[in-house]
């Protein structure tokens, strides 16, 4: 049987590749709103970061997003990526998938 290409996309804090289903995607529609993509299918400018919270703290004291989404994001928006983010980690664990 042929395996299937698994599509990999690079987190924007540490460099690193990863497998996309392991990213979060952020996005920046045409209105210059930034939103969390759980689909990662959104219209917009996207950047991806890995579901770890540290890495996220690391977005949210160096304002990574908002150098890479050329937009002015407030912190609220960065403890919601940061929840979001948690919540999906413990959730894997959780169910170990």
């Amino acid at each position: 049987m042929k395996q299937r290409k698994i599509p990999m996309r690079k987190d924007i804090i540490s460099g690193e590749m990863f497998p996309k289903k392991e990213l979060v995607r952020i996005v920046k529609d045409e209105n210059g709103q930034v939103v969390i993509d759980p689909t990662g299918k959104k219209n917009g400018r996207g950047a991806y970061v890995a579901m770890e919270p540290e890495l996220v703290k690391k977005a949210w004291e160096k304002k990574s997003l908002n150098k890479i989404l050329d937009a002015t994001i407030d912190d609220q928006f960065y403890e919601e990526l940061y929840n979001y983010v948690d919540h999906k980690k413990a959730r894997k664990e959780l169910l170990g998938k």
